[in-house]
């Protein structure tokens, strides 16, 4: 196994747009598959009212995690961002993140940017055996 730097994991980062997003809801944990955009050195997602809104809004910390498989290596990688969620609710801000390409996979009204502002990023890669 091999620990990325945090460079390393940004740039893994950069090549997906699909991520799970653990959550706090009231004593329990939930994880919610997230479509996400790097800005800068956060993290920008779209949602809905609901769970997730009221998690990050209420408890806002959160752990989100991509990973991936490059078949031809024969390498895995996982890349885990910790840190604070917070609503974008400036209406400069709301204008600037509208322009990042976020898409959506769903069509359920998603009227509301969260930024992720990460306090910890790590990642590793490994060699995937039996395969």
């Amino acid at each position: 196994m091999t620990v990325l730097e945090e460079d390393d994991c940004w740039q893994l980062l950069d090549t997906s747009s699909v991520a799970r997003l653990a959550v706090l809801v009231g004593d329990d944990l939930e994880i919610f598959p997230i479509n996400y955009v790097v800005d800068g050195r956060a993290i920008v997602f779209r949602t809905g009212e609901g769970t997730k809104l009221a998690a990050v809004t209420i408890a806002r910390n959160v752990a989100m995690e991509i990973d991936g498989y490059h078949r031809a290596r024969r390498e895995a990688w996982s890349v885990v961002v910790k840190g604070t969620a917070e609503r974008v609710e400036d209406f400069d801000e709301i204008y600037q993140t509208e322009e990042l390409p976020l898409r959506s996979w769903s069509d359920h009204p998603k009227q509301w940017f969260v930024r992720l502002l990460p306090q910890q990023v790590t990642g590793r890669r490994f060699a995937v055996a039996g395969y």
